[in-house]
């Protein structure tokens, strides 16, 4: 008899999973941004990486139940 754990993801999961996502890809955008040599290209980059963060904070907001995400 197995636990479970591990097997199957419910879909209560989705959210919290998908907010982990986008932030680790602004993490990997504010990474980029750091290493640009491009002015305009690290600015575009950053703002990118802010636009990341404040989605993956609503989603985790609404994967919490705050149905009032932050603005």
């Amino acid at each position: 008899m197995s636990s479970g754990r591990g097997v199957v993801m419910s879909g209560a999961d989705e959210p919290a999973k998908l907010a982990q996502q986008m932030r680790d890809k602004a993490r990997q955008l504010s990474e980029a941004a750091e290493s640009a040599k491009d002015p305009e290209e690290r600015q575009r980059l950053t703002a990118k990486a802010s636009k990341m963060r404040a989605r993956s904070e609503q989603q985790s907001g609404m994967s919490s139940g705050d149905i009032y995400p932050q603005l």
